[in-house]
C-alpha cells in the first residue's frame, strides 16, 4: 500500500521525530537520499553540472546538503539563491566549504541551460498558491533546458495536500520525496508535475499517524481483496448483480455493463431493461426479466443507470431495494439526493468530472482542477462512496476516518466511450461478491485500469476490448 499523509501530520511526525535525533540529523538523511538519486540520474557525478534552485525554506537547505555531497564527488555545483539573506546557514556554510559557487537568480539564463542537472528547492511542503513572481521564471528555464529537473519533496509550487496547481509550478522528471509521499504527488493536474516520484526514509514510520490522508493500492493489496470461488461455491456464493442499464437509443451501454460484470467475476447477472436482445445476443448466459428490479430475482447488488436515458423508474426501483447500488452515468442524473442519502444499504457513485460538476454545481475546471476536494464534497453530499474518473481516478468514502484513495493503473486510451459502462459492471459485480463500497471501487479502477493498459498496448483501444482484457488484469495481479 503506498501511503500519503498531509503536511501538518508530516509536519508533526517530523517535529517527533526530530526531538529524538542530534541537530540536523533529519536533514542529513534527506540530503544523503536526495544526493544518491541525482547520482543515480546522472551516472557519472564526476565533470557534472549541477545548479540548485534554492529557497528560504528547508527544501533549500536539502539541496544545498545534497550539492555539498556531489560537489565532493567532483561536480560543477552552482547555487541559485533566490533570497540569500534567509538561506539555510548552516546547509549555505557546508556547500560551500566543499567547493560549492553561489549565484543571484539574474544569472540563471546563463547556467541553467548548460546544466546535467537542476535541482529545485524552492519551495517547500508550505508553498500556497503557485511560485511568487521572482521564481517563477526559474521553472520556465528548467522546463526549456535539455537538464533533468529533479524536485526536493515535492515540484515547487503544487498544493501537497490537494494536487491543486493554482499558479506557476516546476515540472520535475524526478520527485525525491522523504518520509512518506504527499498526496499531491498522486494526484492530477500536480502529478503531471512530479515526473517519477522515489520516496526516502528518514524514519518518519513510527511517528506517523496509521492512518494516512491518502492510499494507493498496489498489486498484493489487490490480490488479497480479489474474491476467489472455493469448492462449496455457487452462483449465489461468488455473487449475483443486477444490471438496470440501456435502451432503445443505447442498447449498447446495456451490453458493455453486463460484459464488466460477467468478466468481473459475478456467478450470475440479471438483466432488466430494453436492450435485453442486444445482452442476449452477446452473452446467452444472463438472466433476463422483463419486470423491472423488485422482480427480476435474488441479486446481491445493482447497477443503475449507464445508457438509461430518461426513464427514471429502473434507477428509483433499484434505489429502494436493500442490497448495494452502483449508480453510473444517467442514473446519477436520475437519482434522487434525499434518496441516496437515506438509503440503509451503501451506494457507489461513478461520475465523470463534468457529471460531478453538474451534482455540485459546480463548473467542470473546478473538478478538474481539484479531484480530491471534489469527490470528498459528492461524497459527504450524498453519503455515498464515490469513484471520480479521470486521468486521476479518487475514491472517497463517506466515513470521516476513511483515507482517499487514489488509482494507479490506467491509460490515456480509457478515455473511450463505453469504458466507464464496463468500469461499472466490473465494480457492481464486487459489490455483489461482498467487498466494502470503498474495496469495491478502488479493486474495479485498479483491474479496469490494467486491463485498459493491455487492450490498449500503446494504440487506441474499445471498451469491449478492454473489457476482454479484464481476465487478463486479474492473472497478472493474483499471479504476481
Amino acid at each position: 500500500m503506498r501511503s500519503a499523509h498531509r503536511v501538518e501530520t508530516v509536519r508533526t511526525a517530523e517535529r517527533t521525530l526530530m526531538a529524538q535525533l542530534p541537530d540536523g540529523a533529519l536533514m542529513q538523511r534527506a540530503a544523503a537520499g536526495l544526493a544518491a538519486a541525482c547520482a543515480d540520474v546522472l551516472g557519472r557525478v564526476y565533470g557534472s553540472r549541477v545548479v540548485l534552485l534554492v529557497g528560504s525554506g528547508d527544501n533549500g537547505g536539502d539541496a544545498l546538503y545534497a550539492g555539498a555531497r556531489l560537489a565532493k564527488r567532483g561536480a560543477g555545483v552552482t547555487a541559485v539563491l533566490l533570497n540569500p539573506d534567509r538561506t539555510h546557514p548552516g546547509a549555505l556554510k557546508s556547500f560551500r566549504r566543499a567547493g560549492g559557487t553561489t549565484a543571484a537568480p539574474t544569472t540563471a539564463a546563463d547556467l541553467v541551460p548548460h546544466a546535467d542537472l537542476v535541482l529545485d528547492g524552492i519551495v517547500g511542503i508550505g508553498g500556497k498558491g503557485g511560485l511568487r513572481p521572482d521564481a517563477a521564471p526559474l521553472a520556465d528555464l528548467a522546463a526549456a533546458s535539455r537538464a533533468t529537473v529533479i524536485a526536493v519533496d515535492l515540484p515547487s509550487g503544487i498544493e501537497p495536500d490537494t494536487g491543486e496547481v493554482r499558479g506557476p509550478a516546476v515540472r520535475a522528471d524526478l520527485t525525491v520525496t522523504f518520509g512518506t509521499h504527499k498526496p499531491g504527488l498522486l494526484i492530477d493536474p500536480a502529478r503531471e508535475y512530479a515526473g517519477s516520484v522515489r520516496l526516502i526514509d528518514i524514519g518518519l514510520d513510527d511517528t506517523l499517524p496509521a492512518t494516512p490522508a491518502l492510499e494507493s493500492l498496489q498489486h498484493a493489496d489487490v490480490a488479497a481483496l480479489l474474491p476467489r470461488p472455493s469448492q462449496e461455491s455457487d452462483k449465489y456464493r461468488r455473487g449475483v448483480v443486477g444490471i438496470a442499464a440501456g435502451s432503445t437509443r443505447y442498447p449498447g451501454a446495456a451490453v458493455l455493463a453486463v460484459a464488466g460484470a460477467l468478466r468481473g467475476g459475478a456467478g450470475a447477472v440479471r438483466y432488466v431493461g430494453a436492450a435485453a436482445d442486444a445482452v442476449l445476443a452477446r452473452f446467452p448466459e444472463t438472466l433476463v426479466s422483463n419486470d423491472g428490479p423488485k422482480k427480476a430475482g435474488r441479486v446481491q447488488a445493482w447497477v443503475a443507470g449507464p445508457g438509461a436515458g430518461d426513464d427514471a423508474a429502473p434507477v428509483a426501483e433499484a434505489l429502494s431495494t436493500d442490497v448495494p447500488v452502483l449508480l453510473d452515468a444517467d442514473g446519477l442524473r436520475l437519482a434522487d439526493r434525499e434518496t441516496v442519502r437515506t438509503r440503509t444499504a451503501p451506494t457507489v457513485m461513478t461520475p465523470h468530472a463534468g457529471e460531478a460538476a453538474a451534482l455540485l454545481g459546480v463548473s467542470r475546471e473546478e473538478v478538474e482542477s481539484a479531484r480530491l476536494t471534489a469527490a470528498h464534497e459528492l461524497s459527504r453530499a450524498y453519503d455515498a462512496t464515490v469513484l471520480l474518473k479521470g486521468s486521476t481516478t479518487v475514491i472517497a468514502d463517506p466515513a470521516p476516518a476513511a483515507p482517499a484513495r487514489v488509482n494507479a493503473t490506467g491509460t490515456p486510451w480509457l478515455a473511450t466511450a463505453g469504458s466507464g459502462d464496463v468500469l461499472s459492471g466490473l465494480t457492481g459485480s464486487l459489490l455483489a461478491a461482498g467487498l466494502s463500497p470503498l474495496d469495491a471501487a478502488s479493486v474495479a479502477a485498479y483491474i479496469h485500469g490494467l486491463a485498459g493498459r493491455y487492450a490498449a498496448d500503446g494504440a487506441p483501444t474499445g471498451a469491449h476490448d478492454v473489457a476482454e482484457a479484464i481476465p487478463r488484469a486479474w492473472r497478472n495481479v493474483i499471479t504476481a
